[in-house]
């Protein structure tokens, strides 16, 4: 009887014993917390952006100026748009390959796809961060010496450029973890 109770105990502490997962199922998890990231940075930056906007009072009577009243601001807002949108498109991906374990553009097209559209679109995102930051402080620098300061409108329009150098940050970094696959769908 006490061989048994022995070998019980031995049986059910082999059970319990449960594996790490594997180093792909970690990077695709992570692969899609960083597309998640990005999202939230994208959907911030692009409502910070659409909301900025204030009154001037003049000599001529008030005058209200507007994101789309700076074609830097119009271009950063395509930036985030498009982003966005190749941003929601590789997140149904990941959570399907996550959910799954399976691939829907299956081969080295869909490790291809993943790598350049990562590349092109985060120096995209970088480009209309650039873009907004540029025009943002030089505008305001010359409505400061014309004694409007819009400091209120400058600073959203800062914020939401912060947020899209983040989102640009983040998908870099998807970019490297999607560059991993590359070497081995080559061989």
């Amino acid at each position: 009887m006490e061989n048994n109770t022995n070998s019980a105990t031995a049986t059910s502490t082999a059970t319990t014993i449960t594996s790490a997962p594997s180093s792909s199922t970690v990077s695709r998890i992570v692969l899609l917390l960083l597309r998640v990231l990005t999202f939230v940075f994208l959907l911030i930056a692009l409502i910070v952006i659409v909301l900025t906007k204030e009154t001037l009072e003049t000599s001529f009577g008030e005058s209200e100026i507007k994101f789309n009243d700076i074609h830097a601001f119009r271009y950063m807002i395509s930036t985030i748009v498009i982003g966005f949108a190749y941003n929601l498109l590789q997140m149904a991906l990941s959570i399907f390959t996550v959910v799954s374990g399976n691939r829907v553009l299956s081969g080295d097209g869909g490790y291809m796809f993943d790598f350049f559209g990562d590349k092109i679109i985060s120096y995209f995102l970088l480009s209309g961060s650039a873009a907004g930051f540029g025009a943002s402080e030089d505008l305001h620098r010359i409505f400061k010496a014309g004694e409007l300061p819009l400091n209120s409108f400058f600073g959203k329009a800062n914020a939401s450029t912060s947020l899209l150098l983040l989102g640009f940050l983040t998908t870099a970094i998807a970019s490297i973890f999607t560059s991993f696959a590359l070497p081995r769908r080559a061989k």
